[in-house]
């Protein structure tokens, strides 16, 4: 497997287990690193794996139904440090409120041991 098809099957993993609201799952996908970053659409800078793990966890607590479409715009990697920009198509049902948004993502990763982990979640909200 070459290194842009490791990044993007980690990419891959990271929005299955969005989608699957899989805390197990998110969490092997991430870096444990103080300094990885997770910036939901519209919310400030989330820093270290505590505080972005609680995030996901109160984003699946609270989401009943979760279907995410992505479409990759495009990849880099460049030695140990890649980057994945997608357009995101969302589709949550929370509470009894059904929400359609559309989100611009970078997402970075960092190849540590061999593995590439997420370092870096920037979602960006699109205007409609």
């Amino acid at each position: 497997m070459s290194d842009e098809q490791a990044v993007l099957a980690a990419n891959q993993a990271f929005y299955r287990a969005f989608e699957r609201k899989d805390m197990e799952a998110m969490q092997a996908v991430w870096s444990k690193g103080t300094g990885s970053l997770c910036i939901h659409p519209g919310r400030l800078a989330l820093r270290g794996w505590d505080a972005i793990g609680s995030s996901w966890e109160k984003i699946f607590k609270n989401t009943s139904y979760l279907e995410i479409e992505i479409e990759i715009i495009t990849t880099e990697v460049n030695s140990a440090i890649a980057y994945v920009v997608v357009l995101e198509k969302l589709f949550q049902v929370v509470g009894n409120q059904r929400v359609q948004a559309q989100s611009m993502a970078t997402n970075i990763f960092e190849c540590m041991a061999q593995k590439w982990y997420l370092v870096h979640h920037h979602g960006s909200p699109l205007a409609r």
